[in-house]
């Protein structure tokens, strides 16, 4: 019998929706934009974009997808957050707005803008862990990091201490939390869709069960 493709919603609200979408398509996923709580109802999983937190975490109120989207995630779906994405999932942020919301998805504390404006942003090869066939090169734009991770949090990938990243060396940038996954980076910029194809999986897999 052949397995349906696992039917993955990008929050389409504000940020990388689009470069989101093409890479969820070419990881063997069938993407759809979320907007509204009956939307967020017919998909199996949720990507929460990289763009601005405050202004996702506003509109989530807005569009009153921020109780609906608490709830699913708390029953379990399965969500992926790259940069603005990790910072709403977390439990905590350092450094964001006092009105700002959270998704509480992950038990982490994470520091928004910790590597710094704009003109700090940077690119590096990580290693990480399930992502097979050498490391992923990852671009940091006002990237969060994770300053704390809880006990059942899986550290995936750290910062490498070189010339260029060392002030930031050891900073958790790539979390898994069950089937909760999110990145300090922006995957969805560069061309290499393996941590979308690991997140179709841990969808794939949630699916078949």
């Amino acid at each position: 019998m052949t397995q349906r493709q696992p039917v993955i919603g990008v929050l389409a609200l504000q940020g990388d929706v689009r470069e989101h979408m093409a890479m969820l398509g070419r990881a063997g996923a069938s993407p759809r934009q979320v907007r509204r709580p009956a939307e967020l109802s017919e998909v199996d999983a949720m990507v929460l974009p990289g763009g601005e937190s405050t202004t996702m975490s506003r509109l989530l109120e807005v569009f009153e997808l921020l109780d609906p989207l608490r709830e699913q995630i708390g029953a379990g779906m399965p969500v992926f957050g790259s940069c603005a994405g990790m910072i709403l999932l977390a439990r905590q942020v350092l450094d964001g707005r006092p009105d700002q919301h959270q998704l509480d998805g992950l038990d982490i504390v994470v520091r928004r803008n910790a590597f710094g404006r704009q003109v700090d942003s940077f690119e590096a090869d990580l290693e990480v862990s399930e992502i097979e066939d050498g490391p992923v090169h990852a671009v940091f734009i006002r990237a969060p990091w994770v300053e704390k991770a809880g006990a059942s949090v899986e550290v995936l990938a750290k910062v490498p201490d070189t010339p260029k990243t060392r002030a930031a060396a050891d900073r958790i940038v790539a979390v898994r939390q069950g089937p909760v996954l999110a990145t300090a980076f922006h995957p969805e910029l560069t061309g290499d869709e393996r941590v979308h194809r690991l997140f179709v999986r841990m969808v794939g897999a949630q699916v078949d069960a």
